[in-house]
């Protein structure tokens, strides 16, 4: 690798002019309809609606609570920050007119498949939700909602309409996702051509844009939602539902949210994958060609896979893990609330909403302490992009901590336990610093600078045996630090919200859970900028394939390299990030569904007994189920890339002057092939996901009713939700680090390290990373949506299960 001024300040030297191969793929932009039909709207009567949209959020809002009012504008702000952001990406230069063309082919592929994709997706959901009407008309009400005079139907309909807004607004976040990344993705390549610095500016305020989008999103969708069930039921009202069972009507939301996200994430993680896979494996290993080289008919496909895999299902990922903690959260605190009788329980049920309106405004300075110049105190020839995005999370850490400590102090300070709200504070703090561990323990195990990649790297140069067994062995011990930091996380926060103070009227502690819940919270006290950074890697690796296609000086193409290295870690960590918030996230989940059986059953339901044989029986399902669809997916990814491959192969034999740029590759075959596998593929793994926890506990429901257990199938879906959720966390935590620890040994020894390019090392070191990519971008994030998505269903079918 270049280690001079070059890297840094990337010169414009004249380079070969050889024929080049450009795709040409240019169609009609696409827009969904109502951004269409928005821009036809006159500015006056556009500026009219917006403010008699925000003068009615605002009215529900005052009508519910001031907190809910701060959270709105905070909510707003981020989105006008946002508008700023995207302006000032939009405005920088796409480059020359190859880059510009090579752009627009992958952001048509993209947007096209995103079309399709989430056209699929909408008509189950649409499905989905005349089921859930249908099972809701015929359930069992709570108590507390026959006492409100809440009947069936009506909650039928908030149930429905909360999951078709749910799984809208994570639409929403995929699409924000999808859309930025196909537009900074050029710029960042053309900025690269005079700076590295300007390069990484621009790749984190892209990121940014969607990370600020996407979390307001889940924030101010849960905010309207309380408000209006708030207004529209007459909540505290007399005769009417109290403010601490309205969480419990918002459970439709998180899974919608769920819902999205998991086949987002199926099948973004498919099409990026089969392409990535079947491009590496001709062009690498069998032609002998770059990465992202132009002769290689799947490097589009690939290309447009980064924004629909890594960058649109991140994007409702991450908003289904906000919005699935908001709400455990919310209905935790309003349970604790009532058992301890607290005069207030708003400041308990809104905390949560607080933290992340909070989250926007300290992950925004953050992402705008990023510069475009060098820090004149570095006295490296070459900044490392990490270390300034390890600045900026530093920062934001820091203003996460103090942040923190106001909230809980403002709206957790009670008279009955004075003291209650510091040990809360800490309870965040013990989230906070769980985080960074987890950031720092992803960082290790996956970044070259490293021992663990740089032994993976060097057993690549005995062959790809060596390669396989190396990386499968230091997956398999990555788990265990995550595991304990987990485990003390769960335990600390539970023990100091056990302390607190709070009791119920027998006297017994019940701040325990919700201690665990402010951990969460405080775990995702950072989420936009995580998501930031989580963003920042497939914008860089895109700028890096439109550099390599364009055929750019190699001083461009080294920092491109530099910032995708980078961007590796950062997806592998924000990754270990994201299954440590889904650890403790689904913990609550858990603790939730538990509450919301003793609501609908009136009986006690606080333990789970694995010595009774229908109850382990559902621990070895929950456990089958996250090994079964880890296969399932895994097996997807590989059917496409073996079309993928043979698809290659036939254009470099039938076309055999593609290899001397004679020749234009067939770029939209490749990219056909993996839309249409992708969209076939993730049917399967996702109906199993779906399917499973609903079959299992109707089935020992009807055994429990003729056993004499009236229980059993709610004890049974417990237990396959528990042992699903520890499976899943190693699961996840194995394929995400081993996957993440492959593509940087391979990034590691292209520097130059053992042999460089095309060398023996360098092929062992190609095979494994073609094995990681599933393990890394299909079935690791897919199994922590998966282990929340499961929480959700069990929330919403619990009556179901009774």
């Amino acid at each position: 690798m270049m280690m001079d001024e070059d890297i840094e300040q990337a010169s414009l030297m004249s380079f070969n002019d050889r024929p080049r191969a450009f795709p040409n793929m240019r169609s009609k932009t696409y827009s969904p309809l109502i951004f269409r039909i928005l821009r036809k709207l006159n500015v006056r009567v556009l500026s009219i609606i917006l403010l008699f949209c925000f003068g009615a959020i605002f009215y529900v809002g005052a009508s519910t609570s001031p907190i809910i009012v701060f959270v709105f504008a905070v909510c707003i702000i981020s989105f006008l920050l946002s508008i700023y952001l995207t302006k000032w990406v939009l405005a920088k230069d796409e480059g020359p007119p190859e880059m510009v063309e090579i752009s627009d082919a992958i952001r048509d592929g993209a947007e096209g498949f995103f079309r399709t994709q989430y056209s699929t997706i909408s008509k189950m959901a649409v499905l989905l939700a005349f089921v859930i009407l249908c099972i809701y008309l015929f359930r069992s009400l709570t108590p507390q909602q026959e006492a409100a005079g809440l009947g069936r139907a009506m909650s039928a309909y908030i149930t429905v309409a909360a999951f078709l807004l749910g799984a809208l607004c994570s639409g929403i976040a995929g699409y924000v996702g999808m859309w930025v990344s196909v537009r900074a993705n050029v710029r960042v390549s053309s900025a690269a051509r005079r700076s590295a610095r300007e390069a990484l500016q621009i790749a984190v305020r892209a990121g940014g844009f969607s990370a600020l989008v996407v979390v307001g999103m889940a924030v101010i969708g849960i905010a309207i939602l309380y408000s209006t069930f708030y207004v529209w039921l007459g909540v505290d009202s007399p005769g009417s539902m109290n403010v601490t069972d309205l969480p419990l009507l918002l459970v439709g939301y998180g899974f919608g949210a769920s819902f999205v996200a998991l086949f987002a994430q199926l099948g973004g993680g498919i099409y990026t994958k089969g392409a990535d896979v079947g491009a590496d494996l001709v062009g690498k290993v069998e032609q002998g060609i770059p990465e992202d080289d132009p002769r290689n008919p799947a490097v589009i496909a690939d290309l447009v896979g980064d924004n629909v895999g890594d960058c649109a299902a991140r994007g409702a990922d991450l908003f289904e893990s906000i919005a699935a903690e908001i709400i455990s959260a919310m209905i935790l605190g309003g349970t604790m609330a009532k058992k301890c009788k607290i005069e207030d329980p708003s400041g308990f049920i809104l905390f949560p909403l607080v933290v992340h309106s909070f989250d926007l405004i300290i992950s925004s300075i953050g992402i705008l302490s990023i510069k475009g110049t060098r820090d004149a105190s570095v006295k490296s020839p070459v900044e490392d992009p990490m270390a300034v995005l390890q600045k900026g999370y530093s920062l934001t850490i820091i203003l996460a901590v103090l942040t923190f400590g106001a909230s809980t102090r403002w709206l957790l300070y009670t008279e009955q336990a004075p003291s209650a709200w510091f040990n809360f504070a800490l309870c965040g703090l013990v989230g906070i610093i769980t985080a960074y561990i987890f950031v720092w323990i992803s960082k290790y195990y996956t970044d070259y600078k490293h021992e663990p990649v740089r032994t993976l790297a060097l057993a690549s140069s005995t062959g790809h045996g060596t390669n396989i067994i190396a990386g499968v062995s230091l997956g398999l011990e990555s788990t265990a630090l995550p595991v304990l930091t987990i485990s003390v996380a769960i335990i600390s926060a539970y023990w100091l919200g056990n302390t607190s103070g709070l009791v119920d009227e027998n006297g017994i502690p019940t701040g325990g859970l919700f201690g665990t819940a402010v951990a969460t919270m405080g775990m995702l006290s950072t989420a936009a900028y995580v998501l930031t950074m989580d963003m920042f890697g497939p914008i860089a690796d895109n700028a890096g394939g439109i550099v390599e296609m364009s055929q750019q000086p190699e001083s461009v193409r080294e920092i491109t390299d530099l910032l995708d290295a980078v961007g590796n870690t950062t997806k592998a960590t924000t990754k270990g990030f994201a299954i440590g918030s889904a650890a403790l996230a689904s913990f609550l989940l858990f603790s939730a569904y538990m509450d919301e059986v003793s609501a609908f059953a009136n009986v006690s339901f606080k333990e789970v007994d694995i010595a009774i044989p229908e109850v382990f029986v559902g621990g070895l399902l929950g456990s089958m189920l996250i090994f079964l669809f880890s296969a399932w997916a895994c097996a997807a990814v590989g059917r496409t890339a073996q079309e993928v491959v043979n698809e290659v192969r036939r254009q470099f034999i039938e076309r055999p002057g593609i290899m001397e740029y004679k020749e234009k590759p067939d770029y939209s075959r490749c990219v056909a092939i993996v839309a249409s596998a992708a969209l076939r593929e993730m049917i399967k793994p996702g109906a199993l996901a779906i399917a499973s926890p609903i079959v299992v506990g109707l089935v020992f429901r009807i055994l429990g009713y003729y056993t004499g257990q009236p229980l059993l199938g709610a004890k049974v879906v417990a237990s396959m939700l528990m042992f699903a959720t520890v499976c899943g966390i190693l699961m996840a935590l194995f394929l995400n680090t081993a996957g993440g620890a492959w593509d940087n040994a391979k990034k590691y020894i292209e520097t130059g390290a053992l042999g460089g390019k095309g060398s023996e090392a360098h092929k062992a070191a190609v095979t494994g990373d073609t094995v990681g990519d599933p393990f890394k971008d299909t079935a690791g994030p897919s199994i922590h949506v998966l282990i929340k998505m499961l929480a959700t269903i069990t929330l919403v079918m619990a009556p179901v299960f009774l």
